[in-house]
């Protein structure tokens, strides 16, 4: 498979190019999101991952073992001060992961820190992880990595040429069933800043800054623990003038054995020369999909491009990448922790809209 796939695609480049892949990576983390996906996408890449380190050293070796990796560290700690690592690619629990933030900004030798989303669980101190990455002089970036789902790469490409005209419209509709991670039940917010985070970060990369947000929820039924914002549907005015609306439906029916799933992800975007449409594979475990119908590019005639990568594992290379450009040429990376404190932003404005029962601006929140 090519760095770039552009299987049936026609022109588009559904997946980046891989220009910088030599800065050796210490990974953080051995549970699934680490094991099934940063790890295959690094091998798959070709990146280097020299160490890796989690909260049971034995879960720790197992991965090490599994994916090659020569040394296993007894703690986060111990990785980050190790000088052989370049990039420290941290997924830990947010609540744990500023201090592992704060500790690696502290080494001369680390030159780049890839963070999970949410980057941190209030705004206040995502805004003090941006300036202390900052002052430090150290490139930190957020795996936003919906923004490299190949629907969306597409999408973006679609839009940046103009063959929708101007984007008036666009909706996302979740009906599926996250696996909640166990660290979960000890906070107070679930859907909006652990899944949603991802719809509301690639409405903001597809359509530039929003400027209000009306959020609503309700509890999910089938979540055990206690929560607020189980189901959540938000509407999002953007400074371009487009509507958009993202339902998270964590609940989905009934899953009783033998029931019928149904589970899925669904976008469109409607603007004034066109329509595009399609699925995020996610849920089903399927390569996403889109199809579109332009008056200028298309002769209103729907066009399917295709690929055959997927978001999970093979976003995780682009994700990756851009940060290992970012360190190599001293540019700024596409997934910069500045631009994902906007992303936070628009998370606290959404929870200020479910507290208080309103449309919240952002010129209220102060970043």
């Amino acid at each position: 498979m090519s760095d770039a796939s552009l299987s049936g695609a026609s022109g588009f480049a559904p997946d980046p190019e891989i220009r910088v892949r030599d800065l050796k990576i210490g990974a953080i983390g051995a549970g699934m999101i680490m094991a099934e996906c940063h790890l295959a996408a690094y091998h798959e890449a070709g990146f280097p991952v020299v160490a890796i380190a989690s909260r049971t050293e034995s879960r720790a070796a197992k991965v090490a073992e599994r994916w090659g990796i020569p040394k296993v560290h007894a703690t986060p700690e111990a990785l980050i001060e190790d000088p052989d690592v370049e990039i420290v690619d941290i997924a830990f629990p947010p609540d744990q992961q500023p201090a592992l933030i704060r500790h690696a900004l502290k080494q001369p030798h680390i030159k780049g820190i890839l963070a999970q989303k949410p980057l941190s669980l209030t705004l206040d101190e995502a805004i003090a992880l941006r300036d202390e990455a900052k002052a430090a002089g150290k490139i930190l970036s957020v795996n936003q990595n919906m923004r490299y789902d190949q629907s969306m790469r597409v999408l973006k490409q679609i839009l940046d040429r103009g063959d929708l005209g101007q984007p008036i419209v666009a909706t996302i509709d979740m009906h599926a069933i996250p696996h909640w991670q166990g660290f979960l039940e000890d906070y107070d917010r679930l859907t909006l800043a652990n899944m949603s985070v991802h719809h509301l970060d690639v409405l903001r990369f597809l359509f530039g800054e929003p400027t209000e947000i009306y959020t609503a929820a309700r509890k999910d039924p089938r979540t055990t623990f206690e929560h607020t914002d189980g189901i959540t549907a938000s509407t999002i005015k953007f400074e371009s003038g487009v509507f958009a609306v993202s339902l998270e439906d964590v609940w989905s029916g009934p899953r009783e054995e033998g029931f019928d799933s149904d589970v899925y992800i669904r976008w469109r975007v409607e603007g004034t020369e066109g329509v595009a449409e399609g699925t995020i594979g996610w849920p089903t475990g399927a390569v996403s999909t889109l199809k579109y119908a332009s008056k200028r590019a298309t002769g209103g005639k729907w066009v399917t491009p295709s690929w055959d990568t997927m978001w999970f594992p093979h976003a995780f290379k682009g994700v990756m990448e851009q940060l290992q450009y970012a360190v190599k040429t001293g540019t700024p990376p596409e997934l910069s922790v500045a631009d994902n404190v906007k992303t936070v932003a628009l998370i606290e404005a959404g929870y200020r809209s479910m507290a208080e029962g309103r449309a919240v601006k952002l010129s209220e929140i102060a970043i």
